[in-house]
């Protein structure tokens, strides 16, 4: 097996939905904006300020393009997490003397359940629905679950763990036709799929730049105008973003979030396409001659460049401890500061052992060919060695009970 694109000190990267590498068009795009571009957005009084304000606008309208909005109605964030804390903070309080109910899935982001769980604290109800063994929603129990006091559906777009994609635009229908606003965190989803808030009848989606190969520590809430959606503030102070997130903004990662942006609408399908042949030779040649390998979630509703599997008699700590020369990430331990198991692979049904046993596995941007065979031959190796050593331990003490018996 030969590594590519790597050297012998640097893990070959497969963790692609914790974080992308800005792509070099993005830092170029960048980096004017550090220096001499290096104005206040907000100062409107010269140049410097209006040849920021410019660039912003602009990235604003590339954000806008990749999910089908117009440009006024994105509202930029520091990321995802406040995009979601906005969206369900802001609509439950702004519509609380009128609806008190939040339906989501027990299956969301980790930001998402507790700020679920901090509005319970407040008086509202939350429902958490379970999904299926294949992490998709039943429609049926999200239109028994929508009662006439059910202000927001909130339902991740594409997860973060298993990569399933769920049906946006049914879900769009059931709400809006039972008359809740329909919330989605697309921060796996924008650049990967196609998006179009329109079509979908998506009311806020929470998006995230680093996720799509643009700057850490800049997100975006689009936010419906027409019907528009009221929210209540989270942050008080100058009142940018239209009142919705005061701050000043850092025109150097919107102009990168915009370029990532209107890079995914040019290439999105023929990444598309070369991901999903990767992810397909990848599982091909993990599972090639051994067994007990599951794929967790459903393998064809799922975002090409994530493969999540579980491998039977094998315990995670051992497996990553065994492939310290690839970066990926275990379910064992779904936030990075936390060691329970992941919520996600339990709603799915898994046994604590299987969940032990998970590895995400994600492919992305710059992922070769080379890099994927390296990456199924280090696993198969290391699964195989693990089995044999720990069947080997074993054995004693299996002697021991039928000389005992």
């Amino acid at each position: 097996m030969e590594r590519a694109m790597i050297n012998e000190r640097t893990p070959l990267y497969l963790d692609y939905q914790a974080t992308t590498p800005a792509d070099p068009r993005v830092v170029d795009a960048m980096l004017p904006y550090f220096g001499k571009r290096f104005g206040n957005p907000h100062s409107v009084s010269h140049p410097y300020g209006w040849e920021a304000a410019d660039a912003v606008e602009i990235a604003r309208g590339q954000v806008a393009a990749l999910i089908g909005a117009t440009a006024r109605e994105i509202v930029f964030t520091s990321g995802a997490t406040e995009a979601n804390n906005l969206a369900l903070k802001g609509v439950a309080r702004a519509y609380a003397a009128k609806k008190n109910h939040i339906v989501t899935l027990a299956t969301e982001h980790k930001c998402v359940l507790a700020t679920a769980r901090r509005l319970e604290r407040e008086g509202f109800r939350v429902t958490y629905l379970p999904v299926d063994k294949a992490g998709l929603i039943d429609l049926a129990a999200l239109d028994a679950a929508i009662t006439k006091e059910t202000v927001l559906v909130s339902v991740m777009g594409v997860n973060n763990e298993i990569g399933v994609i769920q049906p946006l635009a049914e879900i769009g229908r059931l709400a809006r036709a039972r008359g809740a606003f329909f919330h989605t965190d697309c921060a796996q989803a924008a650049g990967k799929i196609p998006l179009d808030v329109e079509a979908m009848k998506i009311d806020l989606m929470s998006l995230s730049a680093h996720k799509m190969y643009g700057p850490k520590g800049i997100g975006a809430l689009y936010v419906r105008r027409r019907p528009r959606v009221r929210l209540v503030p989270e942050m008080d102070g100058g009142g940018q973003e239209e009142g919705l997130r005061s701050g000043t903004l850092p025109a150097p990662l919107a102009v990168g979030f915009g370029r990532a942006a209107e890079i995914a609408v040019a290439e999105m399908d023929a990444e598309a396409s070369r991901l999903q042949a990767l992810r397909a030779r990848l599982y091909e040649r993990i599972s090639r001659g051994l067994s007990g390998v599951r794929v967790n979630g459903d393998l064809e509703r799922r975002v090409p460049g994530n493969l999540n599997l579980s491998f039977a008699d094998v315990t995670g700590e051992n497996l990553m401890l065994a492939l310290k020369d690839i970066a990926l990430s275990s379910g064992a331990a779904c936030a990075s500061a936390s060691k329970e198991p992941s919520h996600v692979l339990a709603a799915l049904g898994l046994a604590e052992a299987e969940i032990e046993s998970s590895l995400r596995i994600g492919l992305g941007r710059f992922t070769s060919e080379s890099d994927v065979d390296y990456a199924a031959g280090r696993i198969r190796e290391a699964v195989t060695r693990l089995r044999t050593r720990d069947a080997a331990d074993a054995a004693p003490e299996t002697r021991a009970r039928i000389a005992v018996s």
